[in-house]
């Protein structure tokens, strides 16, 4: 390979790996230093340049189309990945509403805004979980195998692929409710005891024992369900990254059959 292809290569393979590193769980933290993702996405990138770049149908040139395309499979791979930070945000808030956590909110490092104390603890929970089940490792597999499905300048924007993004976001609030429901059941169960408890005695202050037994037993609840974050969030984190790939799919048979007709 001569070295004017070999930059571009590099070029157009780091615009992807770019769009992945600003959206995907862990890698688009702010805890991270800007000057280790750039070297990080700078080596990928020159690792990946001279395996890609011989691939069949790939177009190796500078071009606003080349460009956009690997900028969308690297944003779509983010955006799509990112879903299972949100989801255990949404998780989180819900938990800590029933916890009445809800008035405690830190800064996310993550996004810079104000979140529940829950939504922060899920959140560096779910990272953990990332890590040490080696996902972080599987998605930068996923997105070696991409430059064989959809090589270097070759990918077009479908609508479709906008419409199963939206899709996939309106599952984070069925995701969220499933992992957060151990807490949600037994919390309102406590309420339903303190409840049928002040019927029998009406003298008993309902206020004072609502929100310590609550608070106790949802976080004995969450402890005990700890041990199914991992497989849970293994899970969602594979179908994610199973729908970006379908996603970028859909584009080369799209492209072939257009050129057929």
């Amino acid at each position: 390979m001569i070295w004017p292809q070999f930059l571009i290569a590099m070029l157009l393979t780091l615009v992807r790996v770019s769009g992945i590193v600003v959206f995907a769980p862990f890698l688009s933290s702010s805890a991270l230093p800007v000057r280790v993702k750039a070297v990080f996405v700078g080596a990928v990138a020159f690792l990946l340049a001279p395996v890609v770049a011989p691939l069949p149908r790939t177009h190796v040139e500078i071009g606003i189309a080349p460009v956009m395309g690997e900028l969308a499979i690297g944003l779509a791979y983010g955006i799509i990945l990112s879903l299972l930070n949100e989801m255990l945000l949404f998780a989180g808030e819900i938990v800590g509403l029933q916890l009445s956590f809800s008035t405690v909110n830190l800064l996310d490092p993550t996004s810079s805004i104000q979140t529940s104390l829950m939504s922060d603890l899920f959140q560096l929970m779910g990272n953990l979980t990332l890590i040490a089940a080696g996902l972080d490792r599987i998605l930068l597999a996923s997105l070696a195998r991409s430059f064989r499905v959809v090589p270097l300048g070759s990918y077009v924007l479908l609508p479709v692929t906008s419409q199963a993004i939206v899709r996939a976001a309106g599952g984070i609030f069925l995701a969220a409710v499933e992992l957060a429901a151990p807490v949600l059941a037994s919390t309102m169960l406590v309420e339903i005891a303190v409840a049928l408890l002040s019927r029998l005695s009406p003298q008993l202050p309902v206020m004072s024992l609502t929100v310590p037994l609550k608070t106790l037993v949802g976080f004995a609840v969450m402890a005990g369900s700890l041990a199914l974050w991992p497989r849970f969030i293994e899970a969602r984190f594979a179908g994610l990254l199973d729908l970006a790939e379908r996603l970028l799919q859909i584009a080369p048979n799209a492209a072939t059959a257009g050129m057929r007709g």
